[in-house]
């Protein structure tokens, strides 16, 4: 009976700090490298008000330009683009075994589109995982009249920047004809429109992730992406080839939410959680203390001191 005041006094302060870890675990924000994640966007998909349209447009523009998100819809595989040295290329070649990050802009873009790979490069830059690695980048230029030299010139710039092995043969930079490109941009909902009083295209921002087989399964708006949420992104598209147990946890506690585009806690999952490791831990500790305690008895009675 010596050890027994111990024991409980131990398994009440174990259950306070579980109490205390699942506190923090539902309060913990969502962020790039440990920082408080900003708001997600709204986006209004009958009026196109989406993150990162051009102010100055008009309300008329405005009324075609949006980001809709057709999550589960599949890629037309067959669309056939040219890569940024001028060889025609097929969508399909890029997918089938790794995750693809879709990115679409256009590369004469004055400012938007820009900081849209400025965002993803710095989103990508922390994580583990590398591009032509665990996943690819296809970038998509939606101006038709661009060239595969200019497609070149800003593959130089970003792949350089991210300057990790393998990224030459991971991150595509592409254009195509109009029709192609309508039938890409339809079928993930990206509109937008060009206005010729200003000579730009007016457009929302987002990248897409879509797994090995060519379904869209996540949208990211704006031009900062948390690097956590782009991981688990990532993961959850692998179709089971990325991520070890404690991914699969974080997947099950943290929900992918299509309305903020990003990730949040699912309060239920997290606390079962966190009350499993709870009843895990107590149970380890009541049996190293009753294993103590059978050890000091024995001891006792091999000294002569029992009963």
């Amino acid at each position: 009976m010596i050890g027994i005041p111990y024991r409980l006094a131990a398994t009440a302060a174990y259950a306070g700090f579980a109490a205390i870890l699942v506190a923090v675990l539902l309060a913990s924000p969502r962020g790039v490298n440990g920082q408080e994640g900003e708001s997600g966007p709204a986006v209004m998909k009958d009026i196109g008000t989406g993150p990162g349209l051009d102010a100055s447009a008009t309300p008329e523009i405005l009324q075609h330009v949006g980001i809709e998100q057709n999550i589960g819809a599949p890629l037309p595989l067959d669309l056939e683009f040219k890569d940024e040295r001028g060889a025609p290329v097929k969508l399909g070649s890029y997918f089938g075994d790794k995750p693809v990050i879709l990115t679409l802009v256009y590369y004469d873009c004055p400012m938007l589109c820009t900081e849209v790979l400025n965002g993803l490069s710095r989103s990508l830059a922390p994580l583990n995982y590398s591009i032509g690695e665990e996943f690819e980048v296809v970038t998509v230029s939606f101006d038709p009249r661009e060239t595969p030299t200019l497609a070149s010139q800003k593959k130089a710039v970003y792949t350089q920047r991210y300057g990790r092995p393998g990224t030459q043969e991971g991150w595509h930079f592409l254009t195509g004809e109009a029709p192609a490109i309508d039938r890409l941009t339809g079928t993930v909902g990206f509109n937008y429109v060009y206005d010729e009083t200003e000579g730009q295209f007016v457009h929302g921002s987002a990248i897409m992730i879509v797994s090995p087989q060519g379904t869209v399964s996540h949208y990211f708006f704006g031009i900062e992406y948390p690097s956590e949420d782009i991981r688990l992104a990532i993961i959850e598209s692998s179709e089971e080839k990325l991520g070890n147990v404690f991914d699969q946890i974080m997947l099950y506690c943290f929900n992918y939410d299509p309305e903020q585009g990003r990730y949040g806690v699912a309060i239920m999952n997290a606390m079962r959680v966190a009350g499993l490791i709870t009843l895990v831990g107590m149970g380890s500790f009541m049996i190293i203390m009753f294993k103590r305690d059978r050890r000091r008895r024995r001891a006792r009675n091999e000294r002569g001191e029992g009963a």
